[in-house]
């Protein structure tokens, strides 16, 4: 389906709803990619009895590809409209990547309306780059790097984070799916979205989360480190590290039975 965020621009939903007793989990994919991403998931979560809601984030699969948007705040403010589209209620959040940090900044910024629990995993946060506050990031000229190579030829650039997202050797077909979602984005979309994690954090948000936060992380990321797991479970009161010892940054992929198994426990618990 597709719902209207803002005037001019809508984004594209998948609702896998297995009945009316179901507890609803909300996806919110990372760069570059879409809500199949999250193929793993709905192949198994909805015979469980979870209802499994997605979204293309603005520029992405799906959805509308408008110049503009891409800031953490209106990325967060469209999660918003599509939960109040949808009449959600005491969903669980879940945010990959990039999507972490604009789950982070919708829990802040709207108060945890609609959600009961969040769920981070491989999450940005606290930040993408080095700051005080968040050490383990990359260096600003390593993004900035990045940026340019976008720039330059994207889709060598998606073939090279391909290589580092996993932490084993998933075949080829699985680093071509990859990519293929990545091209299936706008590019000035992926431009975008890689500036405003440069350019902003979620170190302060972190500490407004109000519901019970599992952390869910390879211990392999090579993209956003371990350690930035466990300085974000420092930063929100409560929360509950789950390291994954056989997982880099595409935890839902990588390690997806383990994964499906500690998100439902976690949902439950």
């Amino acid at each position: 389906m597709y719902i209207e965020v803002e005037k001019g621009v809508t984004v594209f939903v998948e609702d896998l709803n297995p009945g009316p007793s179901s507890k609803t989990i909300f996806f919110v994919h990372g760069w570059p990619l879409n809500h199949n991403m999250f193929s793993y998931q709905f192949n198994v979560l909805p015979q469980h009895g979870f209802r499994c809601v997605a979204m293309d984030i603005r520029g992405n699969g799906q959805s509308d590809k408008p110049w503009s948007g891409y800031t953490y705040d209106r990325l967060a403010d469209d999660i918003f409209v599509v939960l109040e589209a949808l009449q959600i209620r005491d969903a669980v959040l879940l945010g990959f990547s990039v999507g972490g940090a604009i789950s982070i900044r919708y829990m802040s910024r709207y108060e945890g309306r609609h959600i009961s629990k969040l769920a981070l995993v491989d999450a940005v946060s606290p930040s993408f780059v080095k700051m005080p506050g968040s050490p383990y990031g990359v260096s600003k000229e390593q993004a900035d790097g990045l940026i340019s190579q976008m720039y330059a030829n994207l889709p060598e650039l998606l073939n090279t984070v391909s290589l580092q997202f996993f932490n084993r050797n998933l075949g080829t077909a699985t680093l071509q799916w990859f990519v293929k979602m990545g091209l299936d984005s706008a590019s000035y979309a992926l431009i975008k979205i890689m500036q405003a994690a440069v350019r902003e954090n979620v170190i302060n948000d972190l500490g407004q989360i109000r519901v019970p936060t599992g952390i869910f992380h390879g211990i392999h990321d090579q993209l956003i480190p371990f350690k930035s797991a466990e300085l974000t479970q420092q930063q929100i009161k409560g929360s509950k590290l789950f390291p994954f010892d056989n997982s880099g940054h595409g935890l839902p992929i990588c390690q997806a039975d383990d994964f499906n198994k500690k998100l439902m426990e976690f949902v439950q618990s």
